[in-house]
């Protein structure tokens, strides 16, 4: 086999687009998707892409007719996205302090086929992604891609319990950030509220980031009739109109607790199994059960011990968790009463810089340019997710001293975006 590489350097080229909000210009609703590919690049990123731009086409055509955004709104096409999410990760950083303190939230989307939704991003913005799924139809069944996905989600259950539980919910869970496309700089580095938005399922693969990703084989077997490019387009869309235009941002804090007591309860589960398996492994290992079991013929070491796994004080977290449980409660009890927050400005703004809050000050260990507490693109995992990633990773590495100091950070964290959950409460009247 014979390769050949060019490494020269060249520019990247984003491509920014900018309508300045009527109302509220210092506050940015950013929309993106990236448009460099390995070759031809008609599934990844163009199927996202040409949803951008109808995205943009329509709110030109809005325009027209004289209506006007509240807040501006930034379309971006960004480059460099393949090698290391260039040319997202340098604008980000580029405008890091602006961004922090204008952003009201990013819209991502990457490749797009046929299928059914997938949404994944912060939990805030989960109810308002599930009402939107609800306005949206399916092309192909005629009922709402929130049931189409529902529908799904409920057939490949695997227990009969499973499958009530997810016919009866109201809300589909979204699914958590880790790394793989151009969110990345703005949620984990920047604490910016983010989503990922596409369709997929039934388009197939195999021509990931080669050159088979041709537009020829994109109409043939990814999404023939180019209707969830459209689909597409009305999800972020909407999505996009609505946090543009809302008097009262759509954050809801109570979903977002919900999802980080999921995950607590996930870590502190990982605890207790590896406890139980160090035990019992180590009692086989005592007992010369894999002495017994190997064959006698074949020189076989048996396992070294494990030492014992220790009990963490997870108190902090646990009452950082107590405390958001009752601001999101309350702020969720307040909202339900249709309160008017009495500066609105000032209660838009405290709401989507909150997920700052979560950062961390020093990052996660030995990647500290991942700041955020919550969500990460595992160490191990390449695009695959980690929660509560500092406590999850320390524990899987057995790392027991790193496991104690991030569940302080991570209890801290939760403190401080509490505070800001309970400022927004008293800005809120009946």
């Amino acid at each position: 086999m014979n390769l050949q590489f060019d490494w020269k350097m060249v520019d990247c080229h984003n491509v920014i687009a900018r309508i300045k909000g009527s109302e509220l210009p210092d506050e940015w609703v950013i929309r993106g998707n990236h448009h460099d590919a390995w070759v031809n690049g008609a599934n990844d990123p163009i199927s996202g892409m040409v949803a951008v731009m109808e995205e943009a086409r329509a709110v030109g055509e809005l325009m027209k007719t004289g209506w006007k955004p509240k807040r501006t709104i930034i379309y971006c096409a960004w480059d460099g996205e393949e090698p290391s999410l260039i040319g997202s990760t340098e604008w980000a950083e580029h405008h890091a302090m602006e961004l922090q303190e204008k952003a009201v939230a990013y819209i991502n989307s990457d490749s797009n086929g046929r299928g059914f939704l997938y949404a994944a991003g912060s939990h805030t913005l989960e109810t308002m992604v599930n009402e939107i799924a609800k306005d949206v139809t399916d092309p192909q069944t005629g009922v709402s891609v929130f049931e189409r996905g529902k529908s799904a989600a409920a057939v490949n259950a695997s227990s009969a319990k499973a499958k009530k539980e997810i016919l009866g919910r109201q809300i589909t869970p979204i699914g958590a950030l880790g790394s793989g496309s151009d969110y990345t700089p703005f949620i984990q580095h920047l604490g910016i509220p983010s989503l990922n938005l596409g369709f997929g399922g039934e388009n197939g693969g195999g021509e990931y980031h080669s050159i088979y990703d041709s537009y020829d084989h994109y109409k043939r077997f990814k999404d023939p009739t180019l209707e969830y490019g459209v689909a597409l387009a009305k999800v972020a869309g909407r999505t996009t109109l609505r946090l543009v235009n809302a008097e009262k941002l759509p954050f809801d804090f109570k979903a977002f607790h919900k999802t980080v007591s999921g995950y607590f309860n996930e870590v502190t589960a990982l605890l207790e199994n590896m406890r139980e398996s160090t035990e019992i492994e180590n009692k086989m290992i005592d007992d010369k059960r894999y002495v017994y079991a190997a064959d006698p013929t074949e020189k076989m070491l048996p396992p070294n011990k494990k030492d014992a796994v220790p009990y963490l004080n997870f108190s902090t977290l646990q009452n950082a968790l107590l405390r958001l449980e009752k601001a999101s409660g309350q702020f969720s009890d307040l909202s339900a009463t249709n309160s008017k927050p009495t500066n609105p400005t000032q209660f838009n703004q405290a709401s989507y810089r909150a997920e700052q809050q979560l950062l961390s000050a020093t990052g996660l260990p030995r990647r500290p340019w991942f700041k955020h507490t919550i969500y990460a693109p595992g160490f191990y995992t390449g695009y695959g997710v980690k929660t509560l990633p500092g406590i999850r990773e320390a524990i899987e590495q057995r790392n027991w001293k790193e496991a104690q100091e991030q569940i302080e950070i991570a209890a801290n964290a939760i403190d401080n975006y509490s505070g800001k959950v309970e400022g927004l409460n008293k800005l809120l009247v009946k």
